[in-house]
């Protein structure tokens, strides 16, 4: 498995990879989007990260934030649902080939997801608890878009406000305050 120190190799390959598909990037916004990737707001958080690390130091586990991998069947439909409906940001899309799955990644707001039209990735129907500020102005933006397939309320749990939404391929997201 990749560390922190991987970086700049990582940043690397995408951009050769991306190349590969007529889609120039340059050095510095590899670098962004392996930031990203990893959960950080920026290379210089990410930098700071990797200056910090001290090869004496012992090796102990340490955890970034968790991924979660939806699985999608209808690309337009889930661009449709993560960009316009949820505000995601679309950071990058991954195909092996012409005519393959994709996989690719959206975020908002430090939240990173991954959706994935691979069969072996995940199962329709899984959940995801989030754990947010500011469900009130979530609520209210999601019914200012006036998405046809979901009006979702807010509701009441014993752990905290909610708001639930259902993608098109049956999986939950619980946005908690």
């Amino acid at each position: 498995m990749r560390t922190f120190n991987d970086a700049k190799a990582i940043a690397k390959s995408l951009r050769q990879a991306l190349k590969q598909k007529n889609i120039e990037i340059s050095h510095s916004e590899g670098l962004e989007l392996v930031a990203a990737g990893f959960g950080f707001d920026s290379w210089n958080v990410l930098s700071a990260k990797i200056e910090n690390e001290s090869p004496t130091t012992s090796v102990t586990a340490s955890f970034g934030p968790a991924i979660p991998i939806l699985r999608i069947f209808d690309v337009g439909k889930a661009k449709e649902f993560y960009l316009d409906f949820l505000g995601f940001t679309l950071d990058w899309e991954h195909r092996f080939g012409d005519n393959f799955p994709l996989y690719c990644q959206v975020s908002r707001s430090g939240l990173t997801l991954h959706l994935s039209e691979h069969s072996g990735d995940a199962s329709p129907g899984a959940r995801v608890f989030v754990r947010m500020k500011g469900i009130d102005a979530l609520h209210k933006e999601l019914h200012s878009k006036n998405y046809r397939f979901m009006k979702p309320d807010i509701e009441q749990q014993d752990w905290g406000r909610e708001v639930m939404v259902i993608d098109p391929f049956s999986n939950r997201i619980s946005f908690c305050e």
